[in-house]
């Protein structure tokens, strides 16, 4: 479980969250969404230690997240940063094997080697395992970085996922890949937070969601709960309609699109 309580971050005079407060449970995704420069990042960076100077709480398992060694983080909680630069010229197998380095000192053992080969088969990138991984194009990279923090968490029995923008770079197709497949490990009761400007994907896959708005939490709860016009329109200054999925309980987003289509100068729109 990951329970933030009350907690503020600022940066110099600025204060970049203010007061959010939130329980992510074990067998759920959790989604954080809002406008550019709403916090999210800043909120992930603190969930996962990334950021260490903030005020209130945050708790892994019922432990202060401040009291785990990286050592201990490292063998439950993995994370898909936003952008992962490599410059060295490392083989696809050979990035992914990295993620099993928290889990063997000198050497890896061939279980080690037989969780990236899985994971690699899991994201569909088996076939790229001799190719080095600068060499991919950007979507075939986040699916590489994607297997990588899923063997590390792969073979233990209670874990924490946290995904910034998995999806940016990603085709259609690919977007929910990546979806389902963070979805599959909260049915082994995984925690997975993950960050997402698709309001349409966070309600068909989260099971709660945190919108926050400058730093603050607009809304919490089930998708339906927080994904209606009104948050909308406070949120993103957006008008939309909402319709129901012809195939799952959620509603869908549709923006009105004469909003954008008047003859007004884009230099003049409020």
């Amino acid at each position: 479980m990951l329970d933030v309580r009350n907690i503020s971050y600022r940066i110099r005079n600025r204060k970049l969250l203010d007061g959010v407060s939130f329980q992510a449970k074990p067998g759920e995704m959790l989604a954080i969404v809002g406008a550019n420069g709403a916090g999210k990042s800043t909120l992930l960076k603190l969930c996962t230690r990334e950021l260490i100077k903030f005020t209130g709480e945050i708790q892994l398992f019922n432990k202060q997240i401040n009291t785990y060694s990286d050592k201990d983080l490292s063998l439950f909680r993995a994370v898909l940063p936003q952008q992962n630069s490599v410059v060295f010229p490392f083989l696809v197998s050979e990035l992914v094997l990295m993620g099993r380095y928290p889990h063997f000192e000198f050497h890896p053992s061939e279980q080690d080697y037989a969780i990236a080969e899985m994971a690699l088969k899991k994201v569909g990138m088996w076939e790229f395992a001799s190719r080095i991984f600068t060499t991919l194009s950007g979507g075939e990279q986040q699916r590489v970085q994607l297997a990588r923090v899923l063997a590390q968490i792969w073979d233990v029995e209670q874990g924490i996922l946290f995904l910034d923008e998995p999806t940016t770079g990603l085709d259609l197709l690919h977007q929910h890949q990546m979806l389902e497949l963070a979805h599959e490990f909260t049915q082994k009761g995984f925690c997975v937070v993950v960050i997402l400007h698709d309001l349409n994907l966070a309600a068909q896959y989260a099971d709660q969601i945190v919108m926050l708005r400058a730093g603050q939490i607009e809304a919490v709860g089930t998708p339906r709960d927080v994904i209606t016009e009104a948050t909308i329109k406070r949120v993103f200054n957006l008008n939309v309609w909402l319709i129901e999925h012809p195939e799952m309980d959620c509603p869908m987003v549709i923006p009105q699109h004469r909003q954008f289509t008047d003859n007004q100068p884009l230099t003049n729109r409020k």
